[in-house]
């Protein structure tokens, strides 16, 4: 099966020179990739005006005439940018023209449009925004980081859902397990909310740990933690700070006197290899899941290796139709509620 992608060209704190030498980079690689690249057309063919004749046949241009800024509002985007790269892109995963859509661009203007373009799977209330985070034995993957700030325990219960069925389809993880990100692990920590939480993911069917700490995610002592989405990026920008940190660290001792000039020389080769385990554009792109449609977002800030990993996580996530599962799960619990209730009002 050939595979059609939309990539909002136009997105991102760099835009063209990262998005366009990115996806050539990827469709290089990956022969079953057709690209739908959008955005201003002449200045998109400009770029593309050196490329082999087999690549370039795989890249169609789709004009767009307006492009939504990194700072925008998202509803005055959503609004008055309805010709925007970013607007278009998800439109063709919405008429099925592409099978996803990676963005660099606005995260929140990427969230309202998305939502309001393809809407949400039958079942779940609010779309949240997934990524896979490094740890000790393996990748974690951590929901929500930041679409949803409240939310209500049924809404953690469908996050959980998703992060399984999107770590079992590209981890190929069987039966993964799921954690709920808590002050602590014991029972009684946490608000009524998260309390409550924690009962329905234990009666979901899940393969439920229980409550976690923020530790764990780098601990890899589950493969999904579930949070809130004011937790969940507090957690990601606080693991990105302090990713920064210790490399500063380790650049200005390194650099403090000819010794350890010296043993920064000898150290090199590990060094290398230890930025490349943690290297954050090898984690770059988080899914927005529980849409009608795969969309992917890029970080803003990322360079062309950074964009192109994007690009592989959208293509997996068709490959391994990941809606498909998460809608299936979901159906199944809709039913088993439906199930419970009719039981319990038999009862009584």
């Amino acid at each position: 099966m050939t595979i059609t992608v939309a990539v909002d060209a136009m997105g991102g704190d760099v835009g063209l020179k990262v998005t366009v030498p990115a996806s050539v980079q990827f469709l290089s690689d990956t022969p079953d990739v057709n690209l739908v690249l959008v955005g201003d057309q002449a200045a998109i063919e400009a770029e593309l005006m050196v490329l082999p004749a087999s690549v370039r046949a795989r890249i169609t241009v789709r004009h767009a005439s307006e492009v939504v800024g990194m700072d925008e509002s998202p509803q005055l985007a959503l609004k008055n940018k309805k010709d925007s790269s970013m607007r278009v892109s998800i439109n063709l995963v919405k008429e099925s023209l592409a099978q996803a859509a990676v963005s660099a661009g606005n995260t929140g203007a990427l969230m309202a449009t998305a939502k309001f373009v393809l809407k949400t799977i039958p079942g779940i209330d609010r779309p949240a925004i997934a990524k896979m985070m490094p740890g000790i034995k393996g990748n974690t993957c951590v929901l929500d980081l930041g679409a949803n700030i409240d939310c209500s325990p049924e809404q953690l219960l469908q996050f959980g859902i998703m992060g399984s069925e999107l770590v079992a389809s590209l981890e190929h993880r069987t039966n993964p397990s799921v954690g709920l990100l808590n002050i602590g692990s014991e029972d009684i920590k946490g608000t009524e909310s998260i309390k409550r939480a924690a009962e329905l993911l234990r009666e979901s069917g899940l393969n439920f740990y229980g409550n976690v700490e923020g530790n764990d995610i780098f601990k890899s002592t589950v493969d999904v933690v579930v949070c809130d989405g004011f937790t969940g990026n507090v957690a990601l920008k606080a693991s990105e700070g302090l990713a920064h940190m210790i490399s500063t660290f380790l650049r200005e001792e390194f650099a403090r006197t000819w010794w350890t000039k010296l043993c920064a020389l000898a150290a090199m080769p590990v060094l290398k290899l230890f930025k490349a385990r943690v290297d954050p554009r090898r984690y770059n792109g988080a899914s927005f899941l529980g849409l009608r449609g795969i969309v992917v977002k890029s970080h803003g800030g990322t360079d062309a290796l950074g964009f192109r990993i994007a690009l592989e996580q959208a293509c997996e996530e068709v490959r391994a139709n990941v809606i498909g599962h998460i809608a299936d799960r979901v159906a199944v619990q809709l039913q088993n509620i439906k199930q419970s209730e009719s039981e319990a009002k038999d009862s009584a």
